[in-house]
């Protein structure tokens, strides 16, 4: 109305009308015709003040969402989009934060009609990874498709919860109440949201999804399965009992835990000893260890965690064997202190990510729990196999000191420098018990959609029996079970995981 006022006035001042006598002709028609011009100019200027206020409301709502333009790595083409989405999707007037997402496309392909794949990367609390060039699953999955590499909320570009972005949370409890809109049904709704707005009439699209984002893949199997046309799990098919499974989830992993222990000291036998000084050392070292170079301290405990990455992963016992090479300091002045490297110490912080990706220590237990808390379930699972792993008794009693997985301990809130602020914020998570499901059995088992899956025999992050539990409620579902790759097979086997994959679902492999 104000704005067809605006015009209106704009008119008349422009073009008055002829019969209009001139403001001119006498004193008393200059006087009203002077008091109508300020009658004008007042409307006129409300207006555009009204108008003014509405561009700055118009401009400055963010866009739902802004595509950048195409730009080049070897052998591939890439596009940043952006997107403004709902914090929490469930209120009308939602606080709202971005979501990052990048396209890949072959050279060449950028116009051609390929069908959309999301990735979901591992985690929780990493990001997608950056590509650098076309190389191993990336180079044939963007052959064929138009691959989206989405930035899980809270990392990378999607609002980063970092180690200092969260300190402007003025209470543990207001960090904990934000926190909770960071789990994979959040996850599934931003990917719905860029699916909508993304692909040409909203088509349904192919998801791939690594460990924690093949968990995000199940979720989204039961609340929005019409946005799917294929998915592809690798390493990431989750417990989905109701409660809490993050217990059940570590008391399965222990055995395999030890295991990879075993194969570990085989291959290098040498290392038993080393460890065992090591942790003698830390032991009896002041306080019951060494600072780290951010301020942290090393503790036996906190030396066990380097099993997360170097009993995990495929070339893991490698680095984990080249890392204690250089765990000592030489001894060049006669006299000196035997003490732990410079090296070694900045290269532990730089293995376990806390301090770049703190979502990890904070939400890994709760992506198990549905209407449960956690409790700090890994803390009390590994004190009951503690004759087994406690660190310092296994190097006095001369026997392999057994190093763990992924596991999260309440401890390290303490000991590790990037994660202290958070401390009271993880114990509230570890007894929050509202958490909203995150699986529909039903819609498992009546899944149309197909599912394609690896499972890693010795995996030692997603266990073997807990993912073939699963499996049996999905429907439709096909299995590849290997023991040629482990956790990290999708990164390791080139094209060959994919692509196996790919075959079970496209008539390459048989139906039996």
């Amino acid at each position: 109305m104000m704005r067809s006022l605006y015009f209106t006035v704009q008119l008349f001042l422009r073009y008055p009308p002829p019969s209009l006598p001139t403001p001119t002709t006498s004193p008393k028609r200059t006087l009203y015709f002077r008091s109508l011009r300020r009658s004008i100019s007042a409307v006129t200027a409300t207006a555009t003040a009204t108008m003014d206020q509405n561009l700055i409301k118009k401009s400055s709502s963010p866009a739902e969402h802004i595509a950048g333009p195409w730009y080049s790595v070897p052998e591939l083409r890439l596009r940043d989009h952006h997107f403004t989405v709902p914090l929490d999707y469930s209120l009308s007037q939602s606080p709202k934060i971005s979501v990052f997402a990048r396209e890949a496309v072959s050279v060449g392909k950028e116009d051609q009609a390929l069908p959309y794949l999301l990735y979901l990367q591992g985690g929780p609390g990493f990001e997608s990874p950056r590509p650098t060039e076309s190389s191993g699953w990336l180079n044939k999955a963007c052959e064929e498709h138009r691959v989206i590499l989405l930035d899980q909320r809270g990392t990378g570009l999607s609002t980063p919860l970092t180690t200092s972005s969260m300190l402007q949370f003025k209470s543990p409890q207001e960090l904990v109440d934000y926190l909770k809109y960071f789990r994979a049904d959040n996850i599934v709704n931003d990917a719905e949201f860029i699916r909508k707005h993304l692909v040409p009439d909203a088509a349904p699209w192919k998801l791939l999804g690594q460990s924690f984002g093949g968990f995000c893949g199940v979720t989204y199997l039961s609340f929005a399965p019409q946005g799917l046309k294929q998915v592809f799990l690798t390493g990431g098919i989750p417990p989905i009992k109701d409660g809490c499974t993050a217990e059940t989830v570590y008391r399965a992993c222990i055995d395999p835990i030890v295991l990879q222990n075993e194969k570990y000291y085989k291959r290098y036998p040498q290392d038993i000893q080393i460890i065992r000084d090591v942790v003698i050392h830390l032991a009896e070292s002041e306080g019951g260890g060494v600072p780290l170079p951010s301020g942290g301290v090393l503790t036996p405990r906190g030396l066990q965690l380097l099993g997360l990455t170097g009993l995990g992963a495929s070339t893991g016992f490698e680095r984990l064997h080249y890392l204690f090479e250089r765990v000592w300091d030489p001894v060049i002045v006669p006299g000196s202190k035997k003490q732990i490297s410079y090296y070694f110490l900045n290269s532990f912080e730089r293995w376990l990510s806390f301090d770049t990706n703190p979502l990890y220590a904070l939400l890994h237990e709760s992506i198990y729990c549905q209407g449960a808390a956690s409790q700090w379930a890994a803390h009390r699972v590994r004190l009951e196999h503690e004759s087994k792993l406690d660190a310092v008794k296994a190097a006095k009693e001369n026997r392999p000191v057994l190093l763990t997985g992924e596991v999260n301990f309440p401890w390290m809130f303490d000991e590790i420098h990037a994660l202290r602020p958070f401390k009271e914020a993880a114990n509230l998570l570890a007894e929050k018990k509202d958490w909203p499901p995150l699986y529909n059995k039903t819609a498992l088992n009546n899944n149309k959609v197909p599912v394609a899956a690896a499972v890693y025999y010795e995996d030692m992050f997603v266990n073997f029996n807990v993912a073939m539990e699963t499996s049996k409620e999905i429907g439709g579902i096909r299995l590849w079970v290997t023991n040629e790759y482990m956790h990290s097979g999708l990164r390791d086997g080139a094209t060959h995981v994919l692509d196996h994959l790919m075959g079970l679902l496209n008539g390459k492999k048989p139906l039996f």
